[in-house]
């Protein structure tokens, strides 16, 4: 397959703006997910029995094509952003109410009942030292989702909202094999400085484990 090195010079302008574009649209689902999951695996974790039908709705949901759940929430928002950015979200769930749970479930009682003893409350607790600790595991989840987003969202192009999924349906339309090319090149190198990205805040939110690394 011979590449159009010109072409890709005349259009990276283009190729920029959708690449943008086609970040919004992953990242803001992952956003949103996590704003749903924090709350919602707090509340898993307190009451257990809460926890396996939250954790089969998400599935169910996952579990549903991505083109079809398009076509559901067309009809409700449109051919929008919306109409992509709320099925992702949906997805998002099934990978980070788990790790939130999970995360949460990693902090030792011992720790819990030192906290309690220093006179932390229960959301006290919460906030200073069990999410501090479940940071690691959260952040495994969020760098999945993220991920699964940026591959997702070219789906939506087919609803006339993909980002450089745009490129990708019109360089098959064009029979263009050089605009498909550096579309899914970009879509790849989103997802990692993405997961480069998060990698770096987990490390930035737990100096502990820099310092226990360090020694």
């Amino acid at each position: 397959m011979e590449i159009d090195w010109g072409w890709i010079g005349e259009h990276t302008s283009d190729l920029a703006e959708n690449a943008v574009l086609h970040l919004r649209l992953a990242l803001l689902p992952v956003l949103f997910g996590l704003l749903i999951s924090l709350p919602l695996g707090v509340l898993c974790r307190r009451f257990g029995w809460l926890y396996p039908p939250t954790l089969t709705l998400a599935n169910v949901l996952y579990a549903i094509p991505s083109l079809a759940l398009f076509m559901v929430f067309i009809q409700y928002t449109g051919l929008t952003p919306s109409t992509v950015i709320i099925p992702l979200t949906l997805y998002s769930l099934s990978v980070l109410i788990p790790n939130v749970v999970d995360g949460l479930g990693s902090v030792s009682e011992p720790v819990r009942q030192a906290a309690t003893a220093m006179g932390f409350g229960s959301f006290r607790r919460l906030v200073r030292v069990e999410l501090p600790i479940a940071v690691p595991v959260v952040i495994a989840g969020t760098r999945v989702a993220a991920v699964s987003s940026i591959s997702l969202v070219a789906v939506g192009q087919l609803i006339g909202q993909g980002g450089l999924g745009y490129d990708i349906v019109r360089g098959y339309q064009l029979q263009f094999p050089t605009q498909i090319l550096a579309a899914s090149v970009l879509i790849v190198v989103l997802a990692l400085v993405t997961d480069a990205i998060l990698v770096a805040l987990q490390r930035f939110l737990t100096p502990w484990a820099r310092a226990r690394g360090a020694s």
